[in-house]
């Protein structure tokens, strides 16, 4: 079993995504907002703050791939799952769950802005500065994390943990071998 302890509190996360919605309110009041969230870790993170906008909301969703079978990035991006209807117009957010080498996001961001959106805003709710590769303008972080393994609130480790309502650093155990 591996051990995960606590770096953001479920309390913490439902604050800050209610402080960064609150931005969100006042920066698009009066108009329409199309949320992207790319799969599968951001799920969690763009349904909270959804539910936590006043405007008229959208959303759409993309499945992208920068990671070849290890946990470091290739640096090669794929979209694997497209957006299934145009941005051309709307006020666009890209959620994000983490952000760390950059290289998913240096890509993408130029493939949406050349669907000409009316806006564009790159959101993330964790940010490792430490591992970055690459620059990409992002508008708001929820929080900045420390170059570790973190788990909980739609990221995961091999598929598991997303469910979890915090976020936690996988610990490595002492005398565990790997299998």
């Amino acid at each position: 079993m591996d051990k995960i302890s606590v770096l953001i509190s479920k309390e913490a996360l439902e604050t800050r995504i209610q402080e960064m919605a609150d931005k969100l309110n006042q920066d698009y009041a009066g108009q329409e907002l199309h949320l992207i969230g790319i799969l599968k870790g951001s799920v969690f993170f763009v349904c909270e703050l959804a539910k936590r906008l006043t405007m008229p909301v959208t959303m759409d969703f993309m499945s992208v791939s920068s990671y070849g079978t290890g946990t470091e990035s290739c640096g090669r991006v794929k979209i694997v799952m497209d957006l299934a209807e145009p941005i051309q117009g709307r006020n666009v957010v890209m959620v994000e769950d983490i952000i760390d080498s950059g290289n998913t996001l240096s890509y993408l961001l130029p493939v949406l802005t050349s669907r000409r959106p009316s806006s564009i805003r790159l959101i993330t709710l964790l940010s490792k500065p430490d591992r970055r590769k690459k620059d990409v303008k992002i508008d708001d972080i929820g929080f900045v994390i420390p170059d570790a393994f973190v788990v909980g609130f739609g990221l995961d480790y091999a598929q598991k943990y997303r469910n979890l309502p915090y976020i936690g650093i996988v610990e490595e155990q002492k005398g565990e071998k790997d299998e």
